[in-house]
C-alpha cells in the first residue's frame, strides 16, 4: 500500500513538473500596451505638437498663441488668468514628456 501511494505521489510530482515546464509564464508574455498610449511627440510650443498613439490616432492640439488669444475670450480676469496658467503647464508638460520618448526610444 505504501509502494502504491508512493507512486502516485512521484506520478503526480512528475505530471506537475511537466506542466511546470511546459507552460509559458506569464510574465514571459508581452502585452500590447493599451490603444491611447502616447508613443511620440513631434513639434513644439510655438508651431505646435502632434501626439500620436500606439493605435495609430493623433491629437493635433492648438499652438501655444492660438490656445492663449481663446484663453483672451474668458470674460473675466480669474477665468483668463486660469486658462493661461493651464497652458503654460499643458505646454510645459507635453515639452517633458517629448523629452523622456526621445530618450526612451534611444536606449
Amino acid at each position: 500500500m505504501s509502494k502504491l501511494l508512493a507512486l502516485l505521489a512521484a506520478a503526480g510530482c512528475a505530471v506537475l513538473l511537466l506542466l511546470g515546464v511546459s507552460l509559458p509564464a506569464s510574465s514571459s508574455t508581452a502585452q500590447a500596451p493599451a490603444p491611447d498610449t502616447i508613443v511620440e511627440i513631434t513639434g513644439d510650443a510655438a508651431n505646435g505638437f502632434e501626439i500620436h498613439h500606439y493605435d495609430g490616432s493623433a491629437l493635433y492640439p492648438p499652438t501655444d498663441s492660438e490656445a492663449r488669444a481663446e484663453c483672451g475670450e474668458y470674460d473675466t480676469r480669474v477665468a483668463r488668468v486660469r486658462c493661461r496658467t493651464e497652458v503654460r503647464v499643458w505646454y510645459r508638460d507635453l515639452g517633458d514628456l517629448q523629452q523622456a520618448l526621445d530618450w526612451a526610444h534611444a536606449s
